[in-house]
Order: C-alpha cells, then structure tokens, then sequence
C-alpha cells in the first residue's frame, strides 16, 4: 500500500485547522497541525512533509519567514499560503518570495483541498525536457533544483526551476508571460506579469556571464521571453 502524504498545516485559528485535518484525513492524507511558524520548521526538519499549508499572520515568526527557512532546506516541497489580505501586492509578494500557492481566506475547504491534490500532483517538473541539461558553461538538475555555473553551485526554487524547464522545453520559442504564468504557476489568469519577470531576473543572475546582456534567456519585447542554448 503506498504510504499517504504528509501534509503539514501551521494555523493558530483552531477552528480552520481542525477543518483542514478533517478534510484532509478524509481525502487519505496524513494531516499534521501545528499553530506556530517555529513548530513548522521543527516539524520539517523532524519529518519532512509533502506539503506545506501555512497561515500567513502567525504568533512569532511569520508564515512568509517560515516558508523562506522550509525553502532553503526543503525547495521541492510546495507551500500554499492562506491569508486573510486581499491586497494584490500581498499575492503577488508570497508567490514572489516562494509560495507555490495562494488561497485568500475566507474560503471552502474542498478549494484548499483541490489546492493540494494539483500541486501533489504537478510540484515536480513534468516538461518534455530532460531532468538534467547542461548549456553553456551551466548544469543544472532539474529534479534536485540544483544548478551550477563555472564550478559555482545554487539552488533554485520551484518556481524558478519551472521557469527554466519550461523555456527549456520550448527552447528557441517564443514563450509569453501569461503562458509561464499558467504552465509554471499554474494561474489561467495574469497576476502579474511582473511576477515573471522577477522570475526572469533571478535566473539570469544565475546563469548568464552578464545578467544585463544575457545570452540564454532573451527578452521577447511585446511577448516575453526566448531560451537559446
């Protein structure tokens, strides 16, 4: 019998999290909740869960600095952050800091739970590209999200790893920000563009001898962005 994923919940509103276990339990899952970012991190380096859930406005330590630690030790994992902000720069600030996911509360549990099976089942790169590509004087290893330039190694988050396979996969094509939008972050509909572009410029201090004049990934103007080996 394959073993149930673990998802972990940091939520201090007892009702909402106890919601989320129930729901989760239900759907098979082995539902972990904690009600504070510092017990978040301890329970990743503990056992590391499939999925994160976490609040954004937590006691302490915040839900965005708790995913920022998850992140650097756990960068396959997905983070779906809820929050009861409806500004978009709060949206577009989470994704841009690493979340996989954004849920604005107050919201159904089957959404969060929908959430969760789409990014279970979409978190690692699934692109006709291979997992490890070298171009350049760059590797990188797609399913670890490790790359290394003239001898240098990084880490490159999820989002920034499914940039890069994706404009992998369409190398020598046009691709637009709404596609990268929808194919990596999974939105039919724009957040931000900008978003993207962050997106774009982070890569680019990776890869390129000169970020500003970068080689590989050119800037498409009027559409978006063209990876040239």
């Amino acid at each position: 019998m394959a073993q149930k994923a673990r998802i972990l919940i940091v939520e201090d509103d007892e009702t909402i999290g106890a919601g989320l276990v129930t729901a989760l339990e239900h759907e098979n899952y082995n539902a972990v909740l904690v009600d504070n970012a510092e017990d978040g991190v301890t329970q990743m380096l503990a056992e590391p869960a499939s999925l994160v859930i976490s609040d954004i406005m937590l006691p302490g330590m915040s839900g965005l600095e708790m995913m920022q630690q998850i992140k650097r030790t756990h960068p396959q994992v997905p983070v779906i952050m809820l929050t009861a902000r409806t500004d978009e720069i709060d949206r577009v600030m989470g994704l841009e800091m690493g979340a996989d996911d954004y849920v604005t509360k107050p919201f159904s549990v089957r959404e969060v739970v929908a959430r969760v099976k789409a990014r279970l089942r979409d978190h690692n790169i699934d692109v006709s590209t291979p997992k490890f590509y070298t171009f350049g004087d760059v590797e990188v290893d797609l399913s670890r999200r490790t790359l290394v330039k003239a001898g240098d190694a990084s880490r490159l988050t999820t989002h920034e790893a499914g940039t890069l396979a994706y404009l992998i996969a369409h190398r020598g094509q046009d691709v637009s920000r709404d596609e990268l939008l929808e194919n990596v972050w999974g939105y039919t509909v724009s957040y931000s563009t900008r978003t993207v572009d962050n997106q774009i410029l982070k890569l680019r201090k990776k890869i390129e001898d000169t970020p500003a004049e970068p080689r590989h990934i050119l800037t498409v103007h009027g559409t978006g962005y063209r990876f040239e080996p």
